[in-house]
């Protein structure tokens, strides 16, 4: 069986109503490439019908796969076991909610052959559009925690780590995705700094972004502000203490080029 040029991973909780709109979209745009490609929907131990509506989908959709965990993990669990579980050249990651459309791939795939392993959306930078935004309390949030987090990893560079669109290479995925450890919204900042310190090349395109209802994030419980504030804390220690094991990949990698 040929290896598919893109992975399409999807991870879906409590989207019974709209994710089915969005894996047409995403099937109709693939259907127009020549590439060979794989979509995956990972569904995170959701209460409604989102693996149901995910598998009839997979009847008309070839190309579509569906893993239905029975426990909810969280995002970041569901997103690391999407990259390790997917065969493709690249593996792209996005909202069930269509909150990023499938066809920024257009502008992203310009930059594989690049050299770059990693390519990030980013709402917070040139050429960037937020079609519909956010409820204001959710936006403060937002801007406070994007600013935490450049301080506490250094990524002064990212002003916006947090957006749903990210890229990986193969390579990237299966080393970046094998160290993450992060189960919440946290993991997208996990993802770049562990991108970053292994030495992956690392480039952020614009996006057009359009916030969509039904979001779960809060202040409080295990999807909070204050539980992403807490794995940050935790992520900087893991940084600091190698316990990411970042140390034996870099001197891997230089074993292989001498």
């Amino acid at each position: 069986m040929e290896q598919p040029f893109l992975s399409v991973i999807v991870p879906a909780y409590k989207e019974g109503e709209r994710i089915g709109r969005n894996l047409l979209e995403i099937d109709k745009y693939l259907k127009s490439k020549n590439y060979a490609y794989e979509i995956i929907v990972i569904v995170d131990g959701s209460p409604d019908n989102t693996a149901e509506v995910a598998s009839n989908y997979a009847l008309q959709i070839p190309h579509l796969r569906v893993i239905n965990n029975t426990e909810n993990h969280g995002k970041g669990f569901v997103v690391r076991q999407g990259l390790l579980e997917a065969v493709g050249k690249w593996r792209l990651f996005l909202d069930a909610d269509g909150s990023t459309s499938i066809t920024h791939l257009d502008a992203f795939s310009d930059h594989f052959d690049a050299g770059y392993d990693v390519l990030i959306g980013s709402r917070k930078i040139k050429d960037s559009f937020v079609q519909v935004h956010q409820p204001k309390h959710r936006e403060i949030m937002g801007e406070g925690g994007n600013w935490l987090i450049r301080i506490a990893l250094g990524l002064w560079a990212y002003p916006d780590t947090q957006c749903g669109f990210k890229v990986l290479s193969a390579t990237a995925s299966r080393e970046v995705a094998s160290r993450m450890v992060v189960d919440r919204f946290g993991f997208d900042f996990e993802l770049i700094a562990l991108a970053l310190k292994l030495g992956f090349k690392v480039k952020q395109l614009p996006v057009h972004w359009m916030n969509e209802e039904g979001s779960t994030v809060s202040l409080t419980g295990p999807n909070g502000f204050i539980q992403v504030l807490i794995d940050l804390f935790k992520t900087k220690v893991r940084l600091l203490t190698g316990a990411y094991h970042i140390r034996e990949y870099t001197k891997k990698k230089l074993r292989a080029t001498t």
